[in-house]
């Protein structure tokens, strides 16, 4: 074939004008497709689909890892693969692969950038996959060759691995010179994908930015900024095992990655990433939107004021931004989503603080995004208006968050005394209350010259996260700031102190894009309560509880948690007190919060409840009845409702049951909770007197002790209707008395996956569930995991001869008992696979032991054509292990009953088997353990057993002399 796509583009080859990055990735990946047959594959969503120890896709190789680990399913049409390219989205920020603190200091990292690769899966191997990465980079690309250098695996004596001479042959038929091509030791070309599993040795492509005919070799992995890695070729041809020793694969693959940012800059004869047109297009339109000079790509002390680094946080991060929401990541509070918060939020503080740009620069650069990007990712161009939305939406709270943020930092600075450090209760307050990631705290503080008082924060942190685990320290702390004593609630009444009106908490709205409006709150501090004692003021840093006239705070009750959040001081926007925990005590609402200043009986303050946290709820408190509703339609109106709990994190509900709830009856369940979140059906609520509410048939929850009026919610039905005379509706919807916070609509719970069920004491289920995107994942991570118990079931089912090909299979099987268990998923996926495995478990434990029988009885036979019926026999015998040892003396022993047997098999590892039986007409004289023992010792070794039959194990070294020792001790004994 003819090369099309080749150019002239390097100023040092005299050539036109620099290629495209759109360019260079069709390039990649026709040359691939076109000229070498692979099969081109779009890009993986940067979600991980079942994979719940991965943030985000960081790697090309993520949606191939069931190959790899030959989990696939063989009728799957990814165990079809056999050469594949593609241009992979990739996100580094989180977990083990986080480049985010690192963004916008240099002129390489990123949080998002696109890996191109290609594999072979069983196909090629190292002459094709080096030979192919050749031509495209000499031939089509048009690189210098004398600008390349190459690396293999060096070997390494301790793992028994010698050097990669192949790869390096390969590379030096290539015409790659001697002083080329470099050997470099494990840490830099042996890749593995885990602690355990495929792994193998690799061999990288790196480019010298200087040339001019020098020899650049000393600088390679170096960190030189002159001699870069532009991509690595892996090899996977071992497995690491559990005991950390090597095995081949039964398959060698080929694993590429070449970071196309990367790559780019070498073609357009560039020195940073961010001069290329992936990000020039960008750059230009922040500095349309901002009040700054043009980037001029400065890094270190010469950025002044650190514009270069902004221009460069913004132009990563908004990619980054543009490619997670697209592909359903969004900014939250948890997982990949916190991690996207704070993304957003770096981004939108050098935008307001450093660029000096107007709210609504980010998301003004989403279609500059769409235009370098879309063409490769299409579907960046039809989310295009959704992603602008979520930007400004974050961006409007945390610029509000950051303005009150910043005063607070700026007004404690100027009341500190010199050469202290920050106070770590205003630091926390920060943290806890607006969100803000401590990392931003650090940034603002280092850039006023102070530090944070770290040790004290920490403290704090350890003491919020024991009291949210309810440790024996935070129970205490909760008692004597939010348990009204009976002498303070006396003390109140007599004062003519009013009991709290919450009715604010159910003050929300569905805006007309679907999402909840919150009204703000407005209320009087009247009494303050800290150590079983009513006080009228509190000192700056204790904790205390605080009793309002009125509040839009959700006091935990009704097994739902409480809400969190903060409150302010009138007028005094920059003073924030974070509340930590709402209780009710008495008709009293106490907030427990920590005082950042005096605070004093009599003063105004406004309310911030934290949504977030507060809609998690409300979603999982309606899910909640919903399940109730559920569980009665499939388990009978019988069942009753023991205890609940709602978290923002998931929901619990224990049941009376009569037994074990059947797979099919758990999927039953989920189904009817999804079809009512289908209906969308409107949550009506409404408080009516008690007498009235008992009347209405079929209503859930009547005998626990309600205030009078009491709240019904009703799904899909008004409450008016509910109430009417011979009404049945309560009969065919959930209706419940319930004093919680919900949705206004079903459809906002999207979705409810049964993740655990247990029967906490006869009669009584609890099940654990959760909603929205966490039961998505779920469910996903659920299929994975059927896929990988249908790979295994598949394998078991093909004709094994090999011992350890049949043991590997078991151990796979016990691995994956182990994951289904631990596990977040469906729970009625998970009762199916665990006994598909335990049936598999029990499938392999007989095949082995069924062919541990046919070796053991082919080494009885050589050895009783050799012994003869002999009084004793002692040998050394070739076995894989103790077990299939010991089933070659038992064969022994039962065809010749007269025999005493006591054989060694000296293992690969230097450790040496010892077994034996001893004949019963030789007891009690000789004793089998005694035997072992005195064998075992002599090689340094422990034995143990019964008179009859013993085991044990010991060093080679010792070999010889034990043999002559089991002779002896035998003789002495007939």
């Amino acid at each position: 074939l003819a090369v099309p796509w080749s150019w002239r583009c390097s100023p040092r080859r005299g050539g036109a004008a620099c290629p495209p990055a759109e360019q260079v990735r069709a390039a990649f990946l026709r040359f691939f497709e076109e000229r070498h047959g692979h099969r081109r594959l779009p890009s993986a969503p940067v979600r991980p689909r079942g994979d719940p120890r991965l943030l985000f896709v960081n790697a090309g190789m993520n949606q191939f890892k069931p190959i790899f680990l030959g989990t696939v399913h063989p009728r799957s049409e990814l165990a079809r693969h056999r050469r594949v390219v593609n241009s992979q989205k990739c996100v580094r920020a989180g977990g083990k692969h986080n480049d985010l603190e690192d963004v916008g200091r240099d002129t390489y990292h990123h949080t998002f950038f696109e890996m191109l690769g290609n594999w072979s899966f069983g196909d090629y191997f190292k002459e094709e996959a080096c030979s192919m990465a050749w031509e495209l980079l000499t031939e089509v690309y048009e690189i210098p060759k004398d600008r390349l250098y190459v690396t293999y695996f060096g070997g390494d004596p301790s793992l028994g691995l010698s050097a990669d001479e192949e790869c390096r042959d390969v590379w030096l038929r290539l015409g790659v010179p001697a002083s080329h091509v470099l050997p470099f030791p494990l840490k830099d070309n042996f890749w593995e994908m885990g602690d355990t599993g495929p792994c193998g040795p690799c061999t990288e492509i790196h480019y010298d930015h200087v040339g001019g005919g020098r020899n650049a070799a000393a600088l390679v992995n170096k960190g030189s900024p002159d001699v870069v890695e532009i991509w690595n070729l892996v090899f996977m041809q071992y497995s690491r095992e559990v005991e950390g020793n090597l095995l081949p694969l039964p398959q060698h693959h080929v694993d590429t990655g070449m970071g196309l940012e990367r790559l780019v800059t070498v073609l357009q004869n560039k020195r940073s990433n961010y001069d290329t047109d992936l990000f020039t297009p960008i750059l230009d339109a922040i500095h349309k939107g901002c009040r700054v000079t043009k980037y001029q790509g400065l890094v270190g002390d010469a950025d002044v004021g650190r514009v270069n680094m902004a221009y460069r946080v913004v132009a990563d991060h908004v990619r980054t931004l543009c490619v997670c929401i697209t592909d359903g990541i969004y900014p939250g509070v948890s997982g990949a989503e916190l991690v996207l918060r704070r993304i957003l939020r770096r981004a939108v503080r050098f935008c307001s603080e450093v660029l000096q740009a107007p709210p609504g620069l980010l998301a003004s650069l989403v279609p500059t995004v769409v235009e370098v990007l879309g063409d490769a990712y299409p579907e960046l161009m039809r989310s295009a208006s959704q992603i602008e939305d979520i930007i400004n939406e974050n961006e409007a709270a945390f610029l509000s968050s950051l303005e009150r943020g910043r005063r607070v930092i700026e007004r404690t600075v100027q009341q500190m005394e010199p050469s202290t450090n920050f106070p770590a209760e205003v630091a926390w307050s920060l943290y806890g209350s607006l969100g803000f990631p401590l990392d931003l705290i650090d940034l603002m503080l280092e850039e006023k010259g102070i530090s944070l008082d770290s040790a004290a924060f920490n403290e704090l942190a350890l003491e919020d996260a024991k009291r949210k685990a309810g440790g024996p320290q935070a129970g205490q702390t909760e008692n004597t700031n939010t348990q009204l004593d009976v002498h303070s609630l006396a003390q109140l009444r007599s004062s003519n102190v009013p009991a709290t009106d919450d009715s604010p908490k159910y003050a929300y709205t569905l805006g007309q894009h679907g999402q909840y409006e919150f009204s703000p709150c407005q209320a009087t501090v009247l009494m303050l309560y800290r150590d079983q004692c009513l006080q009228k003021e509190v000192g700056a840093g204790q904790r205390c509880g605080v009793i309002l006239d009125r509040t839009n705070f959700y006091a935990e009750q009704g097994g739902q948690d409480s809400d969190q959040g903060y409150m302010i001081r009138l007028g005094q926007q920059d003073v924030l007190f974070p509340v930590e925990s709402v209780h009710l005590c008495g008709g009293y609402v106490i907030h427990e919060v920590t005082a950042v200043e005096t605070l004093r009986a009599g003063e105004q303050v406004q309310l911030f409840v934290d949504e977030a946290q507060r809609l998690a709820c409300m979603t999982n408190h309606t899910a909640t009845h919903l399940l109730n509703f559920a569980l009665r339609h499939v388990l009978g109106d019988n069942t009753e409702q023991r205890g609940s709990h709602v978290t923002a994190e998931r929901l619990r509900f224990d049941f009376d049951t009569k037994g074990h709830v059947t797979v099919e009856q758990l999927q039953q369940v989920e189904q009817v909770v999804q079809d009512l979140i289908k209906k969308n059906e409107v949550v009506h609520m409404a408080e009516v007197p008690l007498t009235l509410a008992r009347r209405v048939q079929g209503l859930r929850a009547v005998n626990e002790g309600y205030p009078d009026p009491v709240r019904i919610v009703s799904l899909g039905v008004p409450v008016e209707s509910v109430l009417t005379c011979d009404s049945e509706a309560a009969m065919q919807t959930s209706v419940e008395l319930c004093c919680g916070t919900h949705l206004l609509q079903t459809g906002s719970v999207e979705d409810l996956a049964i993740i655990s069920e247990r029967q906490l004491v006869k009669g009584i289920s609890r099940v654990i569930a959760v909603t929205g995107g966490q039961a998505k994942q779920a469910r996903e991570v659920g299929q994975c995991l059927a896929m990988e118990v249908d790979s295994v079931s598949l394998r078991m089912k093909q004709r094994i001869t090999s011992i350890p090909e049949m043991q590997n299979l078991a151990k796979e099987v016990g691995q994956l008992t182990k994951v289904v268990a631990n596990t977040a998923m469906p729970q009625w996926q998970r009762k199916e696979l665990q006994t598909t495995l335990k049936a598999l478990q029990r499938t392999a434990n007989t095949a082995i032991k069924k062919l541990e029988l046919q070796q053991a009885e082919k080494k009885a036979q050589i050895l009783l054509a050799k012994y003869c019926n002999q009084p004793v026999i002692i040998d050394t015998v070739p076995a894989d292990s103790l077990s299939i040892l010991m089933k070659v003396v038992n064969q022994l022993c039962d065809k010749s009953p007269g025999s005493s047997v006591l054989l060694l098999s000296p293992q690969a590892s230097g450790e040496v088997l010892c077994a034996c039986q001893v004949s019963k007409n030789c007891l009690p004289t000789f004793s089998a353990a005694d035997w072992a023992v005195a064998v075992c010792t002599q090689m340094e070794g422990k034995a143990g057993g019964s008179p009859v039959v013993a085991k044990g194990s010991g060093n080679a070294k010792g070999m010889q002399g034990a043999l002559t020792t089991a002779l002896e001790f035998a003789q002495s004994k007939l």
